[in-house]
């Protein structure tokens, strides 16, 4: 199984620390992305991000005064990029299903679908343990109320021996035979105690015997319930264990990020051959979120101190290393870095709409490449004017910034609802 396949599949670990992005995008600075060397700083003059403003990480960044409208929608095979930088990747030879991470990223990606496998087995043995606890305390409960109904048939056979030794038993009987004036009738009251006294013997064989079997039933349940508690205990220390083994293989993944981004050399590890959009994949929904597991932070149109205009994307607070999806299918207008955005990637959808992906820490796809609605196309990370782990995401009616349309409303447009509401000034 390709290393895609199985990021397709991984399933992400709680709780990111959450991030700030400098240029033009706020979310809470977590400690686990500030005592890495490989944090990046917030500029004093953070560039702007909005309407007008070149941005440096951007496909748009040029040398004007604002980023002008394409007489026609990008076509997928265009030779450029819209700020016509060459792609370092151009003469890469495409793969016929997308391009798998590599060394750093393989492993992370390798790590993640390992903790969500093991993670859902947690999760299954955790409720199964959870489903005999509750199984135990309802057998102790009927086990307590079938004791107290043996305990009060004790407690009438009891009676009914009392009762024999005080009257003389047989004598009583005997002696009411003589005296009685009706004997048939006193021997009918003869017969319906012997036949009470068998009964409630009866009974009390019967609840003895349910007792004993909810007594054995109890004790099944609570062997299973202690099988499964000390099988969640296993998977809970070998998850606890790839965690670690994540957390340093997301450090280093941080570092080596930082570092393409600052030599500019984080283009795509393939080009695709050209040819026209894909639509897509059958069977599957259209549109999807770009991650799995998210926190929304600063949404769209957020205002705040750190920007000189509003926010023009909407930021999900995640892991570094959480597998990035394509939205939809289309194809790959540009891979680049630097500036704000550090690592980002651009796709043209065949609706004409384009969906930018930012501070990724890898990228798994090639300029001109087509993608499918859920494909993985890199990793999130925290590079380019982001103090922490997080994944920028913008949808642009243009491969332009200044471009933006509300990301949250635009899926919702397509069926994609997304889990939370941000907070309009989240910092």
């Amino acid at each position: 199984m390709s290393v895609l396949v199985m990021v397709v599949c991984a399933l992400l670990v709680p709780g990111p620390a959450v991030a700030v992005e400098a240029g033009g995008t706020a979310v809470t600075a977590g400690p686990a992305v500030t005592a890495g060397p490989a944090t990046a700083e917030k500029p004093a003059d953070p560039p702007e991000e909005g309407p007008g403003v070149p941005d440096p990480a951007d496909p748009a960044d040029q040398e004007r005064t604002g980023p002008p409208e394409p007489s026609g929608a990008e076509g997928p095979d265009a030779s450029e990029d819209p700020a016509g930088r060459p792609e370092a990747a151009a003469s890469d030879p495409a793969p016929s299903h997308g391009a798998a991470v590599t060394g750093t990223s393989a492993e992370v990606a390798r790590l993640f679908e390992e903790t969500a496998e093991i993670t859902a087995a947690y999760e299954r043995s955790r409720r199964a343990a959870d489903g005999q606890r509750v199984a135990v305390a309802r057998l102790q409960k009927q086990l307590a109320l079938r004791r107290t109904e043996v305990a009060a048939l004790h407690d009438a056979v009891g009676a009914i021996a009392r009762d024999q030794y005080r009257t003389g038993g047989q004598l009583t009987v005997t002696a009411g035979l003589l005296l009685a004036r009706d004997p048939d009738e006193l021997m009918r009251g003869r017969r319906a105690a012997r036949q009470a006294e068998t009964a409630v013997q009866r009974l009390l064989v019967q609840a003895g015997a349910a007792a004993e079997e909810l007594a054995a039933a109890e004790e099944r349940a609570r062997r299973a319930r202690h099988d499964l508690e000390a099988r969640t205990a296993r998977l809970a220390r070998v998850r606890q264990g790839l965690e670690r083994r994540l957390e340093a293989a997301r450090w280093t993944l941080r570092n080596e990020a930082a570092a393409r981004s600052a030599a500019g050399t984080c283009a795509g590890p393939a080009r695709g051959a050209a040819g026209s959009e894909p639509g897509a994949s059958g069977g599957g929904p259209a549109w999807v979120p770009p991650v799995d597991r998210y926190r929304l932070s600063a949404g769209f149109g957020s205002g705040g101190e750190r920007w000189a205009h509003r926010h023009t994307g909407q930021d999900f607070a995640v892991d570094i290393g959480t597998p990035v999806r394509s939205v939809g299918a289309g194809r790959v207008l540009s891979v680049s870095c630097g500036g704000a955005f550090g690592i980002q990637i651009v796709v043209r959808h065949p609706d004409g709409y384009y969906t930018q992906y930012a501070h990724l820490s890898s990228v798994a796809v090639g300029r001109r490449e087509s993608v499918r609605t859920g494909q993985v196309i890199g990793l999130a990370g925290s590079t380019g004017n982001s103090t922490g782990p997080h994944l920028h995401f913008e949808v642009r009616l243009t491969p332009y910034l200044g471009s933006g349309v509300d990301p949250a409303g635009w899926l919702r447009e397509r069926g994609v609802g997304l889990a939370s509401s941000p907070d309009p000034d989240a910092g």
